[in-house]
């Protein structure tokens, strides 16, 4: 096996914490020794011992001399956990590999800085892109203290998220929907507008996958939410936010008794103000949103400047229609300049769908328009 080998065994191992170490990165690591590997490990959880002091107790021979394959520079300061320059220098390890730089204030270098100060060999940027890729969310982040949010919808081929009547379900098929709920499952909060619990009475939770469920934020500015929807019916399950612009006392009361929390972030025009949600959602701690809407809330996010990446489900499908809704919908922009401009696709086959994923390069532009 190689160096190559090696890294993308971690790598492999740090997907195995997806979903459950937010708002932490994932990060794998593999302990190798005389061309064999004796150890390895990943960060399983958020206030766990991360991936190098993981492997480093797993290995089965002491592993002075040997090398560590780390995806994320390692941590030099106290945490929740001890720092794991700290276990690699107590080992004695003689080589450290590491694929992304932690862009983290409190390490940012300095972790690599230190190992090489202590007489070890220490190789940076190894598959850097591949390990990058890992933790789009934790370095957005730690660098913004905002979600990285994530717009999510399903299309047919002509751009329609529903026939003329309304009807949505389905658009794509078994194994498209069965990827969103794993999507579901990387985040920390999934949002959707008032407009979508109306009319498809939705309980925005995780089926399968590795039972992470993440939190429930409904906009809805005029707080319009049934009480025996299934969102707050299923409040005491799953940790709900509803957003407002103002909350009626009594609303408020009955929707709080059934485990909703009511949080009044009024906008100038008495809608919910997005861009202080986002920030409300990354000051509690979530680091990930994903985003459900409908066209309207896409475009608002849009607008705003909110949204980071764009996950695409396209269905080989013609609905047709002028009144049939499509994903992105409000005022819309005035020329091609404004447009929401984006990376190439990363194109995922499945089953007889396509999932398109995108990353914003610029939000629309022009005088916003909160429909």
């Amino acid at each position: 096996m190689t160096d190559i080998d090696y890294m993308r065994r971690a790598i492999s191992l740090a997907r195995l914490g997806e979903g459950w170490t937010n708002p932490n990165p994932m990060v794998g690591a593999v302990v190798v020794k005389n061309g064999r590997v004796i150890g390895e490990g990943y960060h399983r959880r958020c206030g766990e011992l991360h991936a190098e002091r993981n492997a480093l107790a797993a290995c089965t021979e002491d592993p002075a001399g040997g090398t560590i394959y780390v995806t994320l520079e390692p941590c030099c300061h106290q945490g929740r956990t001890p720092p794991c320059t700290e276990i690699i220098l107590e080992k004695n390890l003689a080589r450290v590999v590491i694929g992304s730089r932690d862009p983290n204030p409190k390490v940012a270098g300095r972790g690599a800085g230190l190992l090489r100060e202590k007489g070890l060999q220490v190789e940076e940027d190894f598959l850097r892109e591949e390990c990058d890729a890992l933790n789009p969310v934790f370095f957005h982040y730690i660098t913004t203290g905002l979600p990285y949010v994530v717009m999510k919808y399903a299309m047919t081929l002509d751009g329609k998220i529903a026939t003329v009547t309304g009807a949505s379900r389905w658009i794509t098929g078994e194994e498209a929907r069965k990827h969103v709920h794993s999507l579901r499952g990387r985040y920390s909060a999934i949002m959707a507008g008032i407009g979508t619990v109306l009319a498809d009475d939705p309980l925005l939770n995780c089926r399968g996958g590795s039972g992470h469920q993440p939190r429930r934020v409904i906009c809805d500015s005029r707080l319009l939410i049934p009480l025996d929807s299934r969102i707050c019916r299923s409040a005491g399950e799953y940790a709900t936010i509803v957003a407002c612009g103002a909350a009626e006392p009594e609303k408020k009361r009955a929707l709080e008794a059934m485990g909703v929390e009511v949080l009044a972030l009024p906008g100038p025009d008495g809608r919910v103000d997005l861009p202080a949600l986002v920030k409300e959602l990354g000051r509690r701690g979530l680091d990930s949103l994903l985003v459900e809407g409908g066209g309207v809330l896409h475009e608002a996010m849009l607008r705003e400047g909110l949204v980071n990446h764009v996950c695409a489900y396209v269905a080989p499908k013609i609905f047709g229609g002028r009144g049939a809704k499509s994903p992105v919908e409000g005022m819309g922009v005035e020329s091609p300049d404004q447009c929401a401009r984006l990376t190439g696709p990363l194109i995922t086959r499945l089953g007889e769908d396509l999932l398109l994923e995108y990353d914003i390069l610029g939000g629309m532009k022009g005088v916003y328009r909160n429909c």
